[in-house]
């Protein structure tokens, strides 16, 4: 059905249509009724892709599950009819995002938590929840609704508290709404002719520096590198003309364009930065007239020369066991080889993940070492890192606190839920591949001194909003020298019988598992699978050049959606990574080379296998 493109009304409704809702649908539908079926599983999460949808109807279905925070890129949705399924879990938080919504209907089913997130959607006249397990209170902003109905919930009686402290209240009403139009539009236009003269100073700033000799206290700045210059690692002069459309879907954080900054910089503030090398390795270089290059160097270098690194929040033990609930378990997110890792809630919604270190690991530590960790960490500056934004030294206590990504790791997408939900598309799963490879190649050949991970595997490659991939547990190396564990099965390279022995060669093995597990779906160890096949590297090595074989290796979540000469590219990198010897491996700026080959090469549009 995703071949339907001219598709814009499709209604199946009140027929006896089985199983999971197709994930392939026409991807330019605007009117879409599969209501009064018989229809089972999850929402589909290509819906999220239908940014032409208007009217979504899902009704009297036996829908189940949570809904995913899909909902985001559906501003031209006006009518949704979820009710008379088996929904549950609470409200994702793009719902507040469907500004253009009038009706929504959610009632009979098993939604819970509070309805605080609709209060944003001035546009409703028409809602419906009720027979739900609903909590909290009824927000005044949804009490002024034409057509509102909310029975059957456990809403709490009495007052409702006040705001956070520093919050703004939002209007009470849909008038005080819409009267308060009219005073957005005039701050509107005044924004927008300040920002012009901000521009035009921005620019008359950049002449004046173009011509006058560049300085930095880093690199010699090349050319006179712009301060407003755009870092755009998957550039078009990466692309060959008649390619240079395909890659309009890997986008996200990871491949925004980031603006430079033009704040002056200290030298103890921020990572030095040395040129990229020509790797040495030729067996995944091209010829001269093919190569592509994985930085704009000038660009690149220039970017990070000017960031300033962001020094981390200290956040107090006792305000850490507060928005961690008392570091409970409920609040658990992982359990790793050097502690434990919580989420933080706090009364003004803001969430964040608090690692919280084993304190063996700093048993032959002080104050300064733990600083010391810290400072290095918060010099890591890239867009596929996860970003450390405080940190806590008390009572005993040491503790890094990071952002948090609701959508969780590559390993619960892969390993913990429904693979025919899954929205891991083959163009999201080779974008995840090449922002990691780019978030390691920044650490293996960009940083100063090089760093080496020592602990990738796709439990510590967090997903954000748009699936885009933040590698986390940068730069706590050193902790894994201190223990007798190890990255865990499957993972290690051949090489690696001790912690100590982790070098940026067996960072390229463990990577390379990560792509196996992209490839095939499978877990690196898995003990229920036929002996031959518990060890995903030695199962799947020797079938990685075999066309057949590879076919019957790909993950059947994938339902055959995927370039048939992309699955052999990607293969062939895999391939390399995962050669028992070290030396045979290549460095990371050449797996990022051959990624954007993958990106570039298919015989079809990549855009096709999106649903």
């Amino acid at each position: 059905m995703s071949n339907l493109a001219h598709v814009t009304y499709l209604d199946v409704s009140n027929n006896n249509l089985k199983g999971d809702i197709p994930y392939q649908l026409p991807p330019n539908v605007k009117y879409l009724d599969l209501s009064g079926n018989d229809f089972t599983g999850v929402v589909p999460y290509s819906i999220s892709q239908m940014t032409d949808l208007e009217y979504l109807n899902l009704a009297d279905n036996k829908l189940n599950g949570q809904l995913n925070d899909m909902f985001g890129r559906l501003s031209k949705l006006t009518e949704m009819d979820l009710s008379h399924n088996s929904l549950s879990g609470g409200l994702p938080q793009s719902l507040g995002l469907l500004l253009s919504l009038t009706t929504l209907s959610l009632q009979n089913n098993k939604l819970t938590g509070s309805i605080n997130i609709l209060a944003n959607l001035s546009s409703l006249n028409e809602l419906n929840v009720e027979i739900n397990k609903f909590t909290g209170w009824i927000p005044n902003e949804l009490k002024g609704i034409d057509k509102l109905q909310t029975g059957g919930n456990s809403w709490s009686s009495g007052p409702a508290p006040p705001p956070p402290p520093g919050a703004r209240p939002l209007a009470s009403s849909h008038k005080a709404t819409e009267a308060g139009s009219a005073l957005m539009t005039g701050v509107i236009i005044a924004a927008s002719i300040f920002g012009l003269l901000v521009v035009i100073a921005i620019l008359l700033i950049i002449f004046v520096r173009r011509s006058s000799p560049p300085t930095s206290i880093y690199l010699d700045d090349e050319e006179g590198v712009s301060d407003h210059r755009q870092f755009t690692p998957l550039s078009s002069q990466e692309l060959s003309p008649e390619r240079a459309g395909m890659v309009k879907d890997f986008k996200g954080d990871a491949f925004k364009p980031t603006f430079l900054d033009v704040k002056k910089t200290d030298s103890s503030n921020s990572f030095d930065v040395k040129p990229l090398q020509s790797p040495s390795s030729a067996r995944l270089m091209h010829s001269p007239s093919d190569r592509i290059s994985s930085f704009n160097d000038n660009e690149f270098e220039a970017r990070l020369r000017r960031s300033v690194s962001i020094r981390p929040t200290f956040y107090s033990f006792a305000e850490l066991q507060t928005a961690t609930g008392g570091f409970a378990t409920g609040r658990l997110l992982g359990e790793g080889t050097i502690g434990c890792v919580y989420r933080a809630k706090y009364p003004d919604g803001k969430v964040l993940a608090v690692k919280k270190l084993d304190t063996s690991s700093f048993q032959d530590s002080n104050v300064q070492d733990f600083n010391d960790l810290v400072a290095n960490i918060s010099k890591f500056s890239h867009p596929g890192i996860a970003r450390l934004v405080g940190h806590c030294c008390e009572s005993g206590h040491q503790m890094l606190i990071y952002e948090y990504f609701r959508n969780g790791s590559l390993y619960d997408f892969l390993h913990q839920s429904d693979g025919f939900s899954n929205p891991l598309t083959w163009n999201t799963r080779v974008r995840i591949a090449l922002g990691t490879a780019r978030g390691i190649e920044y650490l293996h050949e960009v940083c100063t001194p090089s760093t080496v991970h020592k602990n990738i595997k796709s439990a510590n490659i967090l997903l954000d909003a748009e699936l885009n991939p933040r590698l986390t547990d940068c730069g706590l190396a050193k902790f894994y020298e201190r223990t007798s564990q190890n990255l865990g099965a499957g993972y290690n390279a051949p090489e690696c019988t001790k912690p100590s022995a982790f070098t940026m060669k067996s960072d390229v093995y463990s990577f390379g598992v990560v792509m196996l597990e992209l490839l095939t779906g499978r877990m690196p160890f898995d003990s229920s699978k036929p002996r031959p096949e518990q060890c995903l590297v030695k199962w799947a090595a020797p079938q990685l050049h075999d066309i057949d074989a590879l076919s019957k290796m790909v993950d059947p979540a994938l339902r055959g959606l995927y370039p048939p000469k992309s699955i052999s590219r990607f293969a062939d990198i895999i391939a390399l990574c995962v050669q028992a010897e070290p030396e045979f491996r290549p460095a990371m700026s050449e797996v990022v080379h051959s990624l954007v080959r993958v990106v570039q090469g298919g015989s079809r549009r990549m855009d096709d296998y999106d649903y």
